[in-house]
């Protein structure tokens, strides 16, 4: 598989873009454990327009995490053009434009997939942002906005002649945001369609090897894209690969590699975020580290509420001590 430049080995693994959580210090984790791509967190394309400093630093990342994509998302033509022109100058493999994100702060302007609801801006604002970079440029979005408008084929196709070099698509409506299951037929009636001649990445519900392979098998995407199953569970990309070369399933980390990841991810987060900022946002990923340990409850909300950073790498000692 490649991407523009981007040479895969087959069928990788790619971390999903996701907001408040592809950030630095779990990229770096992803990418030792296997990812094969990484995006940043989504940036708004008016933010960097006006130099935002919360935009502006979502562009940082370090070469070790190549190859790696900005997206960007927005609902104007001029804005996501000089959008992207600022995404090149941070130097990134590729720029990846966000039309699948279903939050309504998003929507309700008309960015993420909201611009699902207007096909012809959709397309308008791609050809524009691919004219505008030298970049590979490559789109995420979803199946359609309902349930009556799932016209993703049409929509992958389109997107497509405007010269975007991947799609990836998420298996379901806007409207469903991550309800239900995640509807792969029509990801592979994309990759299917003898029209594409694009990779076709799929993305929705992969939470384990097996389910990775049952989708490659039965749709022939390309490659794969992991987001909500990594939060808290960076070996999954591991787990993946390796199933992948040679079909057994890797048993899964002990409490000392969990909390070996997880002390180091704290670790990053506090140096990259200041401290309280870098504790309160590894919350979302410290409850997920530990899931699955017996009796895990009362340990659970001691490491959901400590604020101080001495006392909190304690309580992940003792969690090996008691686990491991």
């Amino acid at each position: 598989m490649q991407i523009g430049n981007i040479q895969f080995n087959d069928y990788p693994v790619f971390l999903a873009p996701l907001e408040d959580i592809t950030d630095l210090p779990f990229r770096r984790i992803c990418k030792r454990l296997g990812a094969d791509m990484m995006y940043t967190e989504f940036i708004s394309s008016e933010g960097l327009i006006r130099d935002a400093k919360k935009s502006t630093l979502k562009l940082d990342f370090l070469e070790e995490e190549r190859p790696i994509g900005i997206q960007i998302f927005g609902h104007e033509t001029d804005s996501m053009i000089r959008a992207a022109e600022i995404a090149e100058g941070a130097n990134p493999d590729l720029i990846d434009i966000n039309w699948g994100c279903p939050v309504r702060k998003v929507t309700s302007k008309g960015g993420g997939a909201g611009m699902l609801r207007d096909i012809d801006k959709m397309v308008e604002i791609t050809r524009a942002v691919v004219d505008a970079t030298s970049l590979p440029v490559t789109v995420k979005t979803r199946l359609g906005w309902d349930e009556d408008s799932k016209d993703i084929i049409e929509i992958a196709e389109r997107l497509q002649d405007t010269g975007i070099k991947a799609i990836s698509i998420h298996g379901r409506t806007r409207n469903q945001l991550y309800r239900g299951t995640a509807d792969w037929t029509l990801i592979g009636a994309v990759k299917n369609n003898p029209r594409m001649q694009i990779p076709v990445v799929g993305n929705g519900d992969i939470d384990g090897p097996e389910k990775a392979k049952e989708m490659i098998d039965k749709y022939g995407v390309d490659g794969i894209m992991i987001g909500r199953a990594a939060i808290g569970y960076p070996w999954i990309f591991k787990e993946i690969k390796h199933y992948f070369e040679t079909g057994e399933v890797l048993s899964p980390p002990n409490a000392g590699e969990r909390v070996k990841i997880a002390r180091e991810h704290l670790k990053a987060s506090i140096e990259y975020k200041g401290e309280r900022k870098g504790i309160f946002e590894m919350r979302k990923f410290l409850s997920n580290y530990f899931k699955g340990l017996s009796h895990f409850k009362t340990m659970k909300i001691k490491i959901l509420t400590e604020e101080d950073p001495l006392e909190l790498f304690r309580l992940l000692d003792k969690i090996e001590t008691l686990y491991d």
